[in-house]
């Protein structure tokens, strides 16, 4: 039991007035606590000496409060100066020993948080990467930073655990813009000093570009943004399926399931049922109203489908670059430079006369009140120039609208055209691919044609849209058919090679066993 508090001043009991009055005033007499401010000459045994320690409790506050709203509007000015309010430097980085308020790229580090990210766009989730980072024995952040005498766990990491990765910290790390190059301020903030701090929005956060040297670039960081947002469950063969959240139903616009497993035969082989669903579909089986149907395709057809449309998409903007731009812009009101440029021209004209309008408008007004023109003329040319005004205001925003789409319709043609030259080998899918280029799939149900099961299966590609693939001349289907019957033969020589192989060796064995 506590017999007695003795303090230099009463700012040491506390600077919260109401909580320090409480305690002063209340708590202690009540439990037959002696409280002492030396300073102060306060002492609970003398009830005179305690008659100012109220004003004291407030003007001790207001001590806090003053310096807490100084030191707001130091850490206010310098994070709208575009400079870090952290104390320091996120794990790929270092401060410039020469400027405090400047990062370089720590190149150990940074290596790490570029492999987190790539294998992020490979359709990886934290957890997954975290696994591997584990696996083979990378440094943590806390361990990494603090080995070093870096951040601000210095003293509270585990010298035992290096390798301790853990999902949280690998999302945590993907979602910081800072690796783009830039600085972000006022990622928490509080109403009182009084009060936790908690984390903002994103659209109140202040973003200052390219203040550092950037460790991901802006696409790789807005893959991994786009990549996580899809959930990519594992299922019971331990994988995920990359095309999971792209596909959807062509009627009825949910999602479409995969399922995957193996099927068993009579001979006792096996072999892998893959294939997506209409989740509408899937989930009212059991009903006797069925909304939507199956809208069944294997996963390797849809497969095929997206290679074949990224193939003659990039192979026809490499070939050509300016007549895909041109057929990139065949769904926009410009298509041709040279329009582009007679818009602009007339932009500039409409924008001048608008303001030549103000003006007339402003003199025209002038003239009416000091009385050099009748009210009569003045309204009939005041409503003339207003008018104009307003079918050149409505004409410049238009104007200005499709002068907007010319230029999108040429940053996401330009964007394509990167993107196709980035990857020179189209002859497999692979999970980066599926995530750079497709945007989303949209699966029409089955139709019966001639006899056949035929889909529509429609493919939008990032950047440029759907994608019409044209279908492939006979020959190249002759072609393509022959080199599968070619491999199916090669597949059957080399089983039977591995069975007269298995024979032999049981043969040699069995003999071996008989001399024996």
């Amino acid at each position: 039991m506590v017999g007695t508090v003795l303090v230099k001043d009463l700012s040491r009991a506390g600077r919260d007035y109401l909580q320090t009055g409480f305690y002063t005033e209340v708590f202690f007499r009540q439990h037959g606590v002696h409280f002492i401010a030396i300073a102060n000459n306060v002492d609970s045994d003398d009830q005179n000496s305690s008659e100012f320690a109220p004003f004291l409790n407030i003007m001790n506050e207001y001590y806090l409060r003053d310096c807490s709203r100084k030191v707001s509007a130091a850490y206010r000015t310098k994070g709208r100066a575009g400079k870090p309010t952290t104390n320091h430097a996120i794990y790929g980085y270092v401060k410039d020993p020469e400027d405090k308020d400047h990062w370089l790229v720590d190149e150990e580090a940074a290596a790490v948080v570029q492999r987190i990210y790539r294998m992020a766009v490979a359709g990886n989730g934290p957890y997954e990467i975290a696994k591997i980072l584990r696996e083979e024995k990378v440094e943590c952040p806390s361990y990494y930073l603090a080995s070093r005498g870096w951040g601000t766990h210095k003293t509270m990491y585990k010298e035992d655990r290096p390798f301790d990765w853990c999902g949280a910290t690998v999302g945590y790390l993907l979602e910081k813009p800072e690796y783009m190059g830039h600085t972000v301020n006022f990622r928490t903030g509080k109403k009182s000093y009084k009060d936790k701090r908690v984390k903002r929005p994103p659209e109140e956060w202040m973003i200052f570009e390219n203040t550092h040297e950037a460790i991901v670039d802006p696409e790789t960081w807005q893959l991994a943004q786009q990549t996580r947002k899809t959930v990519h469950r594992t299922d019971t063969l331990g994988e995920a399926n990359p095309l999971t959240g792209l596909l959807f139903c062509a009627d009825c616009g949910r999602k479409m399931y995969n399922h995957r497993y193996y099927r068993h035969t009579k001979k006792g082989t096996e072999f892998l049922v893959d294939f997506y669903d209409c989740s509408t579909y899937r989930m009212e089986i059991q009903r006797e109203v069925k909304h939507c149907c199956a809208h069944h395709i294997s996963t390797n057809a849809l497969r095929s489908l997206i290679l074949d449309a990224i193939r003659y998409a990039s192979k026809f903007a490499l070939a050509d670059e300016d007549a895909f731009i041109q057929r990139v812009r065949e769904a926009s009101e410009i298509h041709q430079e040279e329009a582009a440029k007679e818009l602009k021209c007339k932009l500039r004209r409409d924008e001048k006369r608008c303001k030549e309008l103000d003006t007339l408008l402003k003199k025209l007004y002038e003239s009416y009140a000091l009385g050099k023109l009748p009210e009569k003329r003045y309204e009939a040319l005041s409503a003339e120039y207003e008018q104009e005004q307003a079918d050149l205001e409505e004409a410049i925003a238009t104007e200005q609208k499709e002068l907007d789409a010319y230029n999108e319709d040429t940053t996401r043609a330009d964007k394509f055209l990167e993107l196709a030259k980035k990857y020179t080998d189209f002859t497999e899918l692979t999970t980066p691919m599926i995530y750079e280029f497709v945007d989303k799939v949209l699966v029409h149900k089955p139709e019966k044609i001639d006899g056949d099961r035929t889909m529509e299966v429609e493919i939008y590609l990032k950047y440029i849209g759907k994608v019409e693939v044209p279908p492939p001349d006979p020959a190249t289907i002759a072609a393509e058919e022959e080199a599968r019957r070619k491999g199916r033969q090669r597949k059957d020589h080399e089983r039977y090679l591995r069975k007269k192989e298995k024979k032999r060796l049981a043969a040699e064995q069995a003999k071996a066993e008989d001399i024996a």
